[in-house]
């Protein structure tokens, strides 16, 4: 299996920045895809990226140039660097993992227990 754990979180103001990190172990195959996800109180599960072993990285529409993400395989960790802020980012972000292949369409396996980011106007 893998284990995920997400940290950086917190509140900002719109237009802020925040950077979230994700630490995962477990087994490698089973890590190859690491996605972000983000549910908002009374709205469905949304997928923001998901980025592959081999540096392939994919966003949702809605936070295309604005989010980045990196991978440090060594240190075995994902981050989403989020600029330009707006209220409508705040939500629970989780990080997951599965095998390949690596979509954002696809189903993930392992979750983290997520981070709270809050964006007040």
């Amino acid at each position: 299996g893998v284990q995920l754990v997400e940290s950086g979180g917190g509140s900002v103001q719109a237009g802020g920045s925040l950077r979230l990190s994700c630490q995962f172990s477990g087994d490698t195959d089973s890590s190859y895809c690491i996605g972000w996800f983000r549910q908002a109180p009374g709205k469905e599960r949304e997928a923001v990226a998901a980025n592959d072993r081999d540096g392939i990285t994919s966003y949702a529409n809605s936070v295309k140039g604005r989010f980045t993400v990196s991978r440090n395989n060594a240190k075995h960790s994902l981050y989403l660097q989020m600029n330009t802020l707006k209220p409508d980012d705040t939500a629970t972000y989780y990080c997951a993992a599965r095998g390949w292949p690596c979509s954002m369409r696809r189903e993930f396996g392992y979750w983290g227990q997520g981070t709270q980011v809050t964006v007040s106007s």
